[in-house]
């Protein structure tokens, strides 16, 4: 595991407490919505997804539900040997419980893909929370609440990887080992285009929420800004959707971070 976790700032200090909780969530079943959908009007259900779109602009996804601030995720599984990395990667999570007397409903655009410039594939990085609040803001715009990256990743079940509770070395752009050029000791690019890994995919449908680039966003609250930076990227680090490194300023860019765009969802 001694691929430069420590000089990316990747520790156990750097990141906040991963505690996390569950209130029991109210699901529909399969049956119970099919018998739904088919009571409703066909005119009706037309006239929902034909409006859903216009919530969010081009390149964008509406997330909605009720985001749990507090929640618990206990490791079932370690997958590492002793040492200093040993609860860095866990390969199967229990269920998720929120610890939260009040989940807080949220209604927002995220960009489906980390930020690319215009005419790239791959997405940009050596981008700091500097240029992200700039990009952001130029586009109309916004950096990203922690608490909404969050969401957009895990969903009102609270998976710890955004596509569930057991770790995928295959879904995502992640757990690559050979990340250092020996002879320069600086990182590899490993960068993947954003539709190179289908099923490293939230519950809402954004892509690259774990590994690829780490993606720089606000701490909610915090005032001047202060930066997190989530998802980790092509290493083999925590890459879950809580996990979240803070050990650098709003200054701070490497071959390894970047960023996506939040926005209000439109009422219409």
């Amino acid at each position: 595991m001694a691929v430069g976790c420590q000089r990316q700032g990747v520790t156990s200090e750097g990141e906040h407490p991963v505690v996390e909780d569950q209130v029991p969530l109210i699901t529909t079943g399969v049956a119970e919505g099919a018998g739904l959908l088919a009571s409703l009007a066909p005119a009706t259900i037309g006239l929902s997804l034909a409006k859903a779109p216009q919530a969010c602009g081009e390149g964008m996804v509406l997330v909605e539900g009720d985001y749990c601030p507090q929640v618990e995720q206990r490791c079932l599984q370690w997958m590492d040997p002793k040492g200093p990395y040993e609860f860095f990667r866990c390969a199967k999570y229990a269920p998720s419980v929120c610890k939260s007397k009040e989940r807080r409903h949220l209604r927002f655009c995220i960009d489906r893909e980390e930020y690319s410039e215009p005419g790239e594939s791959l997405p940009a990085n050596f981008r700091s929370w500097t240029h992200a609040d700039k990009t952001c803001r130029s586009l109309g715009k916004r950096v990203c609440q922690e608490s909404e990256w969050q969401f957009a990743c895990e969903g009102e079940e609270m998976r710890p990887y955004p596509y569930g509770w057991e770790r995928d070395a295959s879904a995502c752009n992640a757990d690559h080992f050979d990340v250092v050029n020996p002879a320069t000791g600086q990182l590899i690019d490993r960068r993947s285009p954003g539709d190179s890994h289908p099923r490293c995919e939230s519950p809402f449908g954004v892509r690259h929420m774990a590994g690829n680039l780490e993606e720089f966003v606000t701490i909610d609250g915090t005032t001047p800004a202060r930066p997190a930076m989530k998802g980790a990227y092509w290493q083999p680090s925590r890459n879950t959707c809580r996990a979240a490194q803070t050990a650098h300023d709003r200054y701070y860019n490497g071959m390894e971070t970047g960023f996506r765009c939040c926005s209000e969802a439109s009422t219409d």
